[in-house]
């Protein structure tokens, strides 16, 4: 596994808390902390005894996406292939985002921008500060929406909205993003980790074998037509059920008592 100071990783009670730790570039991808961004992604695919994810920045930003630094014309040499840089770093770790069967929430404590915002999207439950703001900056530097970006804004947001957040590159406020559905919650800066931090190791404790089963439907259902989606129901169900949390929950209903679950 790539272990990198770039990514802090602490794993408590279930959730695999990760916090990109490049505060002084305002959390800026460079190569170091795509790779292991996407190896503790990759750690929470492996490990049974994680549960959750949370995912967060440190400092004063969430993310400005990726660390133009490395990539100025001014120094000369052959044009980049930046087709290249999303197929190696961004979309593997997309793909490993939204095909996790764990509930992820991403916190964003600040300026989300670029891929930044986009791979916040990409998380199940997003909570942002008041503070914090949405930027799809690409159009700024004559680029295009990438990591997920110009798909996730316009299944959630719609096509007018998607356009003209991303053809303008206007700053999206987080309780503008929670009032649009974009993002689940805004909260006051202070609350933000603290409420951040109870809800992870509330789904953690949770029936994560169901959750699982719970977000691949939801992801199905954008391009299910009805009777196959009933049936992808009617399969997981009984994947469910057959699960020891369907038995536990059960059975802690009936003795009226917390349902102590193992996520099998």
């Amino acid at each position: 596994m790539t272990t990198s100071q770039t990514v802090l990783a602490e794993l408590d009670s279930g959730v695999l808390k990760l916090t990109l730790n490049r505060p002084e570039k305002l959390n800026s991808f460079n190569e170091e902390m795509h790779l292991a961004l996407r190896a503790q992604v990759q750690r929470a695919h492996d490990e049974d005894a994680i549960r959750a994810v949370l995912l967060t920045g440190a400092g004063r930003g969430f993310c400005a996406g990726q660390d133009l630094g490395d990539r100025d014309p001014r120094k000369g040499g052959p044009k980049p292939d930046l087709g290249h840089t999303i197929e190696t770093f961004y979309n593997p770790t997309l793909r490993l985002i939204r095909a996790l069967e764990k509930p992820v929430i991403c916190a964003v404590n600040g300026v989300a921008a670029g891929a930044g915002a986009n791979i916040a999207f990409a998380c199940d439950i997003v909570l942002a500060a008041k503070s914090a703001k949405f930027i799809q900056a690409f159009s700024k530097i004559g680029l295009i929406p990438d990591a997920g970006g110009s798909w996730s804004l316009t299944r959630i947001l719609g096509e007018p909205r998607a356009k003209a957040l991303t053809l303008t590159a206007e700053p999206l406020m987080a309780e503008t993003a929670a009032d649009w559905g974009l993002i689940w919650k805004a909260l006051d800066d202070e609350a933000l980790i603290p409420e951040a931090e109870a809800l992870a190791a509330k789904l953690a404790a949770g029936p994560t074998l169901g959750l699982g089963l719970t977000k691949r439907l939801i992801h199905e259902a954008a391009t299910n037509d009805l009777d196959t989606h009933l049936d992808r129901e009617r399969d997981c169900q009984r994947e469910a059920g057959r699960s020891d949390d369907y038995a536990e929950g059960v059975t802690a209903f009936l003795e009226k008592r917390p349902a102590s679950f193992r996520g099998k």
